[in-house]
Formats: C-alpha cells, sequence, structure tokens
C-alpha cells in the first residue's frame, strides 16, 4: 500500500465515522418506542435507519471482501428499512457499531483502494455486471450514511426537538 493510499483510505475512513456518529447523536437518549416511531409521512424510523445502515455495512463489507458477486442475504430485502418487532435500540445500536468495525477492517486489511471487486446482479438489471473499485463502494456508503443521518435527524427533531446539533 502506497503513502498515498493509506492517507486517502485513512481519510475516507475518518469521513464515514464522523457520519456514523452523526447517526448515533439521533439515537442518543431515546427509548425503544422512541426508536419504533414515525415522525413524518415516510415509513422511516431511528430504528429503522440504524437496521437499515447495518444492514449496508454488512452488504457492502462481504461484497468487498468475497469479491465473488454473490448476494449477500437480505441485500434486496425491503423490510431492512424498518426497526425489527422485538428488537431494542442499545441491541440496533450495537449491531451497527459491530458492523462498523468490521467494515473499517476490511478496508484496512484490503490491498487497496483501487482494488475492483463485482457486483452482485440487480433484480432492475438482470445479466448486467459491473466491477467497482473499493474506493468508490466506500464513497457510495458514506453518501449512504449521510443521506440517511439527515433521515435520523429531522426523525428524532419530530419525537422531541432534539437534533444532532441542538439539545432539546
Amino acid at each position: 500500500m502506497t503513502h498515498t493510499d493509506a492517507d486517502e483510505r485513512g481519510e475516507l475512513l475518518r469521513a464515514l465515522a464522523d457520519q456514523r456518529r452523526m447517526v448515533l447523536i439521533a439515537a442518543r437518549g431515546i427509548d425503544d418506542a422512541q426508536a419504533a416511531e414515525r415522525t413524518t409521512v415516510s415509513e422511516l424510523t431511528v430504528g429503522g435507519v440504524l437496521h437499515h445502515l447495518t444492514r449496508g455495512e454488512r452488504v457492502w463489507t462481504h461484497v468487498m471482501t468475497t469479491a465473488d458477486g454473490s448476494t449477500p442475504d437480505g441485500m434486496w430485502d425491503m423490510d431492512q428499512y424498518r426497526m425489527p418487532r422485538g428488537s431494542t435500540l442499545p441491541d440496533l445500536v450495537a449491531a451497527y457499531e459491530a458492523a462498523a468495525r468490521d467494515t473499517d477492517a476490511a478496508v484496512v486489511a484490503l490491498p487497496g483502494l483501487g482494488t475492483t471487486v463485482p457486483l452482485p446482479e440487480a433484480p432492475w438489471a438482470p445479466g448486467r455486471r459491473e466491477q467497482w473499485p473499493v474506493r468508490r463502494i466506500l464513497l457510495r456508503l458514506l453518501r449512504e450514511t449521510a443521506q440517511h443521518a439527515g433521515h435520523a435527524d429531522i426523525i428524532r427533531e419530530g419525537l422531541d426537538g432534539a437534533s444532532t446539533t441542538a439539545r432539546a
């Protein structure tokens, strides 16, 4: 690994960690019932966002580490946006933190950000096979996390007025 690649890898992982922290701030101080509560017309909840992002971390880590184009379990499951029945917010947070650690470790272990891996076939594009460099996967994961951090923030604001930048 070149010094430049190590620097870029570190910067991307730090940016991803910052966005993960925003998601966790939005979840701080609420209970399980609040984590499952909708506050907008969207079906999203804070718990659902955590569940989805955990799944996303697991899916993309699988894609990067297996590099075989296989479809990870649950990749296209639309229930991934809902807080699973019977789950608790502490369990969701712990699962998210574990998935994040696994993603980071996988990225550090890969030969480089330019390493390309085959993507699973998408249901809406049968037969189309793409390959992405790890860098693009990390950027995708960063974008997805940032987008959902904003969702979690507005959901939380609707719950009790708190947000990632101001506490109620």
